[in-house]
């Protein structure tokens, strides 16, 4: 999966000792209020893969993943201050135009909130729209211009 990969250090440009050691993003927890819901909304949507987990599920994109906090499943040790249901802000890369994208989310009849804007990402520069998940946590695709 491109989005998760790392890049050459020629390509970056970077010096390789400000680089040592790598961390990436591993997983990060939302919160749902139904478990049904939410699976097949990020599922369906988001494309995540679904993986059972305990009492509900974890959602994988390639080599990042959402644990998820739900009913009679809650993770510890966890925040101070633990997400609530519809408190998450997450970003995704849509590999491709955020046209296809708003067809997307459309064909699933989930509305547009915001967008197509201009939005910096991780990768510069790029075209976000934003959603609500069904709890109304913000969701946004943002696209990247191809080289």
């Amino acid at each position: 999966m491109p989005e998760t990969e790392t890049q050459l250090v020629e390509a970056t440009g970077a010096d390789i000792a400000a680089l040592a050691p790598a961390i990436h993003l591993d997983h990060c927890v939302i919160h749902v209020s139904d478990w049904d819901r939410a699976t097949a909304f990020y599922r369906d949507v988001l494309r995540a893969e679904v993986i059972p987990f305990g009492k509900g599920v974890v959602f994988r994109f390639g080599g990042v993943q959402l644990n998820v906090h739900g009913p009679g499943q809650i993770g510890s040790p966890r925040a101070r201050e633990p997400v609530m249901p519809g408190g998450s802000d997450l970003c995704f890369r849509w590999s491709g135009s955020i046209e296809e994208a708003i067809a997307h989310l459309t064909a699933h009849g989930v509305p547009v909130e915001l967008g197509p804007v201009e939005r910096n990402g991780a990768a510069g520069q790029g075209v976000s729209v934003y959603f609500r998940d069904p709890d109304g946590s913000l969701m946004e695709f943002i696209t990247y211009p191809t080289p």
